[in-house]
Order: C-alpha cells, then structure tokens, then sequence
C-alpha cells in the first residue's frame, strides 16, 4: 500500500472519530440536560399532558329569610349534557342524534353535527332537569349505548317565591355568576371553591395502565341568613302594588322597614320588579308591547335599558328630594343646638322672603303666629327656612354630614348612588333656605331612613344591613353583621322631644293620614318636585310622595319609609295622601305581626273596632244574644232556626256599633248586594252611603282623630257583589295637604 494511501486513511479515521466523539458529546450532554437539568420540568409537562382535570362544581349557598328557614334562594341540582365522539360506534350516531334531539328539544341535524365531530368531548346542553337526565339514561339502557353520552352534575338557581324580593336577591348567569343583588354582592361567599377530579389519560384520551388519580373536593358556598322577614316583605309588596294601582303610579315604588336600633332591614321593596328565576323577560306587559311596536333597528337598545331599570333597587340606586320629610332631621339640629324649644314661635304670612336676597318663597298655606310644634305639624316652609338661617350655613353641614347624607350608607347591597348636595362653602341664603325644609340636594331612600332611626332611637347613626349572619356547610356561623353605632348625632333629650312632635303630627297634624290607634306613631310627610330628567316632559310636574316614621313613640323599634314615584297628577300626588294610608297599613300589619303591644288612650277606646263573636250553627236566639251581649246589632235574614253563616265572619273587625247579619236557610244565603262608591266622602257621608247600601265601614287613618278628613280609598272596589253586612275598609286624608 502507498505511503500517500495510508496517510489519508488515518487522516479520515480520525476525522471520523472526532465527530463521532463530537455526537457522543452531543448525546451526552442532552442526556443530562433531559435527565437532570431539565429533567424535573420535563416530568411535569409529562405528567400534566397525559393528566386530564375534571372540575367539580360547589354547591352555590342557600339564601334565608331571617327565620333561618324560609328558603328564598337555593342551587339544585341539573345535569350538562357532552359527547365523547370518537367513542361512539358508527352505526349507533344516527339512533343517538335523534334520540337526543328528541329528548333535549334540539334540532336533529345540530345534534348529529356533534355526534359526528372527530373529538373525545364536545357540549350538547347545559342546565337540563333531573326528568331529562333519566330520560337519557333510559333511551342508553334501551338502544344498549354505553359509552359516548356523558351526564356531569351541576347545580342551576330557583327563587321559590318567584316575583318577590327580585331587586333584593337579583340573579346569577349561566355559570351560577352574581349578576345583581344579594347573588352578586356576596358572590364569593356564595359560590364556594369549585374541586377537581385528575385522571391520566394517554394519547387517544383512554384510562392510562397505570393508576393516578387525585380528587379535590368542592367546598359548598356559605349560606346568607338575612334580616329581612318574608312576613314583613309580604306586607310590603302588597302595599305598594295596592298603592300603584290607586294613584296611577308611573315610575315604581319602594318600601324600606328597618329596626331603629340595629341597623337591621325587615322588609325592603321595590315596585316594579321582576321575577328573578326569569331576569331577561321584561316583567311589564305594557312596557314589553311599547318595545315591540319600535322600529327593528332601536328594539336592541330598547330592551336593554328596560331590563336595567326593573333589576334597579329604587331604595339604594335612586336619588330624589326628600321634601318635607327631611324637617325631622332639621327639626332635631335646631332642638339640639337651643336655637328653639316647643314654645318657640314664629308668623307664617305665606310668602317668605330669603335673608339678603329678593328671593321670595311660599308656603302651601297661610298658618300665621305658631309654635314651632305647630310648624312642625303644619310642615309649615317659611318656619323652617328662619330656622335655617338661625343655624347658618356651617353648623347646618356639620348635623348634615352627622346624619350621614355626604357619604354612602354602606348598606351591603350593590349599585348605591352618590348622594347630591352643597357644602357649607357652597350653602348661599337661597339654597340653605331650601335645603331647611328638604329641597335643592338629593340622596337616597335608604339615608332618609337611616337619619329618621336616628331621630328615634336616641341619636344613634346605625348602619343599614340586609345579611345577619353566614353559615358554613355545617352550620357553623362565620359572618355576623355588625350592629354598633357608626356615631351619635344628637342627644337623647332632643331624640325624645323630636320623637313627641313627630307622634302630636301623626296623631293631629299632616301626617294623620298614617295614624294607627294604640301604636303611637311617629311620622312626617314629603311631596318633593322631581329634579328635570332628560325623559322628563318639561311642560309637566313630576313628583315624589313620601311618608317616612317610626313606632312606637314611647319605645321607639320599627322606622318605615313609603315612596312613589311620580303619581298621577290628576288623582293625587301629596305625600301624605297618596303614601300615608299604605304606610299606616303597612306599618299596622307589622307591629302587629311582631306582636307589638297596643296602648290605647281612652279617647281611642271609644273608637277602637271589635270583632265578631262566633254564632254560626247556634239557634237564632242563641245568637241573638250572644251577639247583643257583644254590644252589637242583629239583622236576620231567612225563616229558618239555625244560623248557616255570619257576615261578618268570626273574627273579622267591625265598628263597635256595627251589625251582624245573620243566615238562617240556604236561600237567605245567596242575597248580595253591590258595594257603592266610597270615596271622596265625609265620614258621616260614607256610613250613611254604606247603611244604605247595606254594608258597613272600618275606618283607618284621618278619620279617627280629624273632623274634616276625606275618604280616599276602599279595599273592596265599587260594584262588586257582597253579601249584606260585609265590612268594606275606607282610608280616610285630610284634604289639601301639600306637604
């Protein structure tokens, strides 16, 4: 062999053998790179894409009453209907597309769109009921399909009571989100922490041959215990929907009953509503009619802004003038500060000029020389803004913020307004002046009621709630509202004194139309012109009619405020004619139900209703007696012996003076007679329209302490057939109050 071969053998050799040690090295290197650099990341990602999550859905928390078991809102459970395509055998993906669309309600070629996808899960339809879920797992046991269909549990929300509270407890979304009140509030508290189930799956998503699996349990959301009281909301409701339907209201209504003490909330309403099991349908038939009759192209923007109006809670979201209400609060600042006693007095000629200005403002009336109780009782204006001047534009502010109306109440309910008003520095003569009896700055229902629980409770700013306290899944409590006071605003002493002008005024002054006899009520009222809004017709008056107190007077434990937004103008629209009988209704309905006690005055005795004694089945005269002995009058109706039935019922409430009417044979029990028209009478007119008639009346309100009152309204309308003797209640006002 040439030397020159040889030479370049060995040269190629060793080339050769460099880059075979230059591979090794590369291998090598990798190798530990893989194994021990990266190795531990590498694993993971190993580990993490043959692992397959499953999530396990928390049980959403249940919502209470205050009873702790009247449930308002609660999560049951519901089934999310998936696919696992590729498992699915051919020849079974027509029966199932059609048995499935059958089931789900679904389009049949939708459904084979999925069954035909080349994939291991794919959703067909979330949030189907139990009755759907058997009816899958029976066509499965039918047509023999083991595998393909998947049923996942999952929870949806009902709200037992439908069309109640719904401003209040608001809605969740479609992965059991809050979207509005309570639910979105203390969505985190609700929701819980949803678990986890991990399996390996391998490459084709098949169970791995190897075991792993790890499991997370879900934790349950907490459960609310409110302080409000389905009895007490009830009441609530129905008052306002009573109340819209008498004065024609055009923009809803709301209801606040608080304790006075505590802060706590026992009823809170809002008219109109919705039901929150169906927060996207439009609950007003008119308003939903009106959208439809709307051009294609604005219905979009139409429904929206109608949704968000009925999910609005009046009570937290809107702001308004309180009116004449507010004279509580600016009553108690002058009391506090001596600026005047009961005795102090002052000549209401009318018109009242504003201190250093040519501003003249009127009063509704004429009241001449009065005290300052009777300014009070008068809701005289004039009184009012000389009282404003007294205290001047700083000390006026410093009781202003006090009273809490420069800051949000904190009440733990979303969507609460910024209130609206001037600081000392911006308080000139003419907006002080108004600003004394409630005009010219705005806040929201809910800082009305929360300065009026001031006024009665001793001077003690509370602070607004709606949850008492939260429960864990094993009932143990985790949360409690906190009940002390933020501050002391004024004294007991001016507390006190307030508290026994506001009862004189509800007993004999303007807001005698909320009197309720033995409760010693406490009230003011508010007619307060709306603000110009740009959906606002300006060659019009909107107004606000309000009635805001609290009982009893000698102990007080139950504020409550009755608004209504923009009644009719050519009914009525005076607070305390279109708010004052639904708060005295409402606020009777209460304290009786929370067993409060009755302390009537002897003058009240002589007024007071009785209730019928039960006669039915005796002998005519044994019932005769029973009824006469009851200091009542008998009027008997038929030829028989026996008495078939009463009217009144026993039980029921009528006058002291009033009739029983007795049927003795089933002929005599079909007699009826039709109820007249009650209102815009005296009270001497409305009996005798009633005797003639052959019925009888109860009489709430002005009537029982005033002369010249007006019937206003009858809980049992003109023209409806009744049998004699039915007792219609009539809800009497004083006529031409403005404040």
């Amino acid at each position: 062999m040439a030397k020159g071969t040889t030479v370049r053998m060995w040269r190629r050799v060793c080339i050769l053998l460099v880059f075979m040690a230059i591979a090794l090295g590369v291998v090598i290197f990798n190798l530990i790179r893989l194994q021990i650099i990266d190795g531990e990341e590498l694993k993971r990602a190993a580990i993490d894409q043959s692992l397959r999550p499953t999530k396990l859905t928390a049980q959403r928390g249940t919502i209470y009453d205050c009873s702790g078991t009247k449930i308002l809102a609660k999560s049951a459970s519901v089934w999310t209907v998936a696919l696992e395509p590729i498992h699915i055998e051919e020849e079974d993906k027509p029966t199932v597309a059609r048995e499935l669309a059958r089931i789900l309600d679904m389009e049949e070629a939708d459904v084979l769109e999925l069954v035909n996808k080349d994939t291991y899960f794919t959703y067909v339809k979330r949030k189907v009921e139990t009755e759907i879920k058997d009816e899958i797992l029976a066509f499965e046991k039918e047509y023999g399909i083991s595998r393909g269909i998947q049923l996942i549990e999952d929870y949806k929300r009902y709200y037992p009571y439908g069309n109640f509270m719904g401003p209040v407890l608001g809605f969740t979304g479609t992965d059991s989100q809050g979207l509005s009140g309570l639910e979105y509030q203390y969505d985190s508290e609700l929701s819980g922490t949803a678990g986890r189930l991990v399996t390996a799956k391998n490459a084709v998503g098949s169970d791995m041959p190897f075991q792993y699996e790890q499991r997370v349990e879900a934790e349950d959301g907490y459960d609310l215990v409110l302080t409000i009281d389905e009895g007490i909301q009830h009441f609530l409701e129905e008052g306002l929907e009573e109340g819209i339907a008498n004065f024609n209201v055009a923009n809803g209504a709301c209801a606040v009953a608080m304790d006075v003490n505590t802060g706590a909330i026992l009823g809170l309403a809002t008219k109109g509503d919705y039901d929150p099991n169906d927060p996207w349908t439009i609950a007003d038939e008119e308003v939903q009619k009106e959208i439809d009759a709307l051009p294609e192209d604005e219905q979009e923007a139409a429904t929206s802004a109608a949704l968000q109006k009925q999910w609005r809670n009046k009570a937290i979201s809107d702001t308004y003038y309180p009116g004449s209400v507010f004279k509580m609060c600016t009553g108690s600042m002058a009391l506090e500060e001596d600026i005047v006693s009961e005795e102090t007095t002052f000549t209401c000629n009318h018109s009242y000029q504003v201190s250093g200005t040519g501003v003249y403002i009127n009063c509704w009336s004429t009241h001449g020389t009065e005290t300052f109780v009777q300014g009070v009782c008068n809701s005289c204006n004039p009184f009012f803004m000389y009282i404003g001047e007294q205290l001047g534009p700083n000390l006026f502010f410093k009781y202003f913020e006090a009273f809490g109306f420069t800051q949000k109440t904190g009440i733990d309910l979303p969507g609460e307004a910024n209130t609206i008003y001037y600081t000392a520095d911006q308080l000139n003569p003419v907006e002080l002046a108004t600003e004394s009896f409630g005009q010219n700055f705005s806040i929201t229902p809910i800082h009305m009621l929360a300065a009026a629980a001031a006024v009665a409770n001793g001077g003690y700013l509370v602070q607004p709630h709606v949850v008492d306290h939260m429960l864990d899944s094993d009932g143990n409590i985790v949360m409690s509202a906190d009940t002390s006071y933020k501050r002391q605003v004024i004294s007991k002493e001016t507390s006190e004194r307030m508290t026994k002008i506001l009862n004189q005024n509800a007993t004999s002054g303007t807001a005698q139309s909320g009197y309720i006899a033995g409760y010693q009520v406490c009230g003011k009222t508010g007619t307060s012109q709306k603000i110009l809004e740009d959906n606002l017709d300006p060659t019009k008056k909107h107004y606000i009619a309000s009635y805001c107190g609290f009982a009893p007077a000698d102990d007080p434990q139950v504020a409550l405020l009755i608004y209504f937004d923009e009644p009719d103008p050519t009914i009525n629209y005076y607070g305390g004619t279109v708010a004052g009988p639904t708060f005295e209704k409402c606020m009777k309905q209460i304290l009786d139900y929370l067993g409060t006690e009755r302390k009537y005055t002897q003058e009240e005795l002589e007024k007071i209703d009785t209730t019928a004694p039960s006669v039915t089945g005796q002998t005519v005269e044994e019932a005769v007696k029973t009824v006469e002995d009851a200091g009542l009058t008998v009027k008997i109706r038929g030829n028989g012996d026996t008495v078939l039935e009463q009217v009144p019922a026993f039980g029921e409430e009528l006058p002291q003076d009033g009739t029983i009417v007795l049927y003795t044979d089933e002929e005599s029990t079909e007699t009826t007679v039709k109820v007249p028209n009650l209102k815009g009478l005296s009270l001497s007119a409305a009996n005798q329209t009633a005797v003639n008639a052959g019925i009888q009346i109860k009489v709430t309100g002005a009537a029982l302490t005033s002369s010249s009152s007006i019937s206003q309204t009858q809980d049992i309308e003109e023209g409806t057939e009744v049998k004699p003797g039915t007792v219609v209640t009539v809800s009497f006002v004083e006529p031409d109050q403005v404040a």
